[in-house]
């Protein structure tokens, strides 16, 4: 009887691992085309002529895709499954990466970038419901911060692939990319299907998101995807006016992303044994100094030091907040893929208000107002949340 008990254990731990993996294959790649961004910038800058509005649009359009489609992803996580979204998510990364490698005009390539936007909302609210659902309490920051190293993973792999297209061109590179995720559909498809218990509906979504613990985890989701957002737009511009090329600065994003993804695992675990508050105190402490610090340093190199502290610093926000509002989704009874799309909702709105309004604030009165701005916000949440913990 007992060794019965301990086999079905062993297969269920061995299948949370096998999803684990596959659902962190998806966001790795999902994040990778994402990140591709930041070593092209400059040289898309230079090629079309862009203003920092306007290459903060091109970052921003990724974003924006995710904002518009992130609760019609968790309905079709909720009414569909979390196998079908993710494999529609896929199915939009494959075409739009392959028209961002060929198009050549700066509205054709934020459109790419706005269609892989929503094929990553699908891809986020099916992978996040389905790891959730499958994953103890105990162990769901640990799980989410696993995914999520995955997913920060990609976002290592894409400046290097972007500073390796910038050399040889897009269109053979990123046409590589969609052919690895038609090959993640057939992946997914070969994992078992999840029929998710029936919880409260797009109807309840208004009411449940207004409890203090869901939108304060909506909030701790914004602010570092806003930082992350403003780095993204300003540290490659930095970087190349003081001459750094697109080499240095996918190598900057590359090591930035490899502290991050080495965090979240470890960061997640803390947040299951000493509450999700404790790590995003650091975290906020650590994106504070980031942010009054930016425009201090006068060369590539402390630059990018800079940038690697910030990544530190944003890799103790995100698995403790997304647990955090998993947490209070399963307390209020909200479906996890409706909990999943605010997660999306949140992340989208703080990058498009970092990336796209903190361009257009960066063009009209420098470089210094946003981040001073942004430090400032992350300051004042500190010490809500250090109240909170007292």
């Amino acid at each position: 009887m007992e060794a019965g008990t301990a086999r079905r254990h062993q297969l269920a731990g061995a299948a949370e691992r096998r999803l684990v993996v596959v659902i962190g294959a998806v966001v790795f790649v999902d994040t990778m085309f994402y990140a591709v961004i930041a070593p092209l910038l400059p040289g898309l800058t230079h090629e079309l002529h862009l203003s920092k509005l306007s290459a903060g649009v091109m970052t921003a359009s990724y974003p924006a895709g995710t904002l518009l489609a992130s609760l019609p992803g968790g309905v079709l996580a909720v009414r569909a499954g979390p196998r079908f979204t993710v494999g529609t998510g896929l199915a939009l990364l494959a075409c739009s990466t392959v028209a961002f490698g060929f198009l050549r005009s700066a509205p054709a390539l934020d459109a790419a970038r706005f269609v892989e936007g929503v094929g990553g909302a699908c891809s986020w609210a099916g992978g996040l419901a389905w790891i959730v659902a499958e994953t103890p309490v105990a162990q769901r920051g640990a799980m989410i911060g696993r995914a999520l190293g995955a997913a920060i993973g990609g976002s290592l792999l894409g400046p290097a692939i972007g500073a390796l297209a910038a050399l040889t061109g897009r269109p053979v590179l990123f046409s590589a990319i969609a052919v690895i995720a038609c090959i993640l559909i057939a992946q997914t498809r070969s994992l078992p299907s999840h029929e998710p218990e029936p919880g409260l509906g797009l109807e309840a979504l208004a009411r449940t998101v207004r409890r203090p613990e869901m939108a304060s985890g909506m909030w701790l989701m914004a602010l570092p995807a806003a930082v992350s957002g403003l780095i993204n737009v300003l540290g490659p511009l930095r970087l190349h006016r003081f001459g750094a090329g697109a080499g240095v600065v996918g190598a900057a994003f590359l090591i930035a992303a490899a502290v991050e993804a080495a965090l979240s695992p470890v960061v997640g675990g803390i947040s299951d044994r000493r509450g999700r508050l404790v790590p995003l105190r650091g975290g906020l402490a650590g994106a504070t100094v980031a942010l009054l610090c930016f425009t201090l340093p006068g060369t590539a190199a402390l630059l990018a030091a800079l940038i690697v502290v910030a990544a530190a610093a944003l890799g103790w926000f995100w698995a403790p907040a997304m647990a955090l509002l998993s947490d209070a989704a399963e307390k209020h009874g909200l479906d996890q893929g409706l909990a999943a799309a605010l997660m999306n909702l949140a992340w989208a709105g703080g990058q498009i208000l970092g990336a796209g309004a903190g361009g257009a604030v960066a063009k009209a009165a420098g470089d210094i107002v946003p981040t001073a701005s942004l430090a400032g916000v992350c300051a004042l949440t500190l010490a809500l949340v250090s109240r909170s913990l007292r």
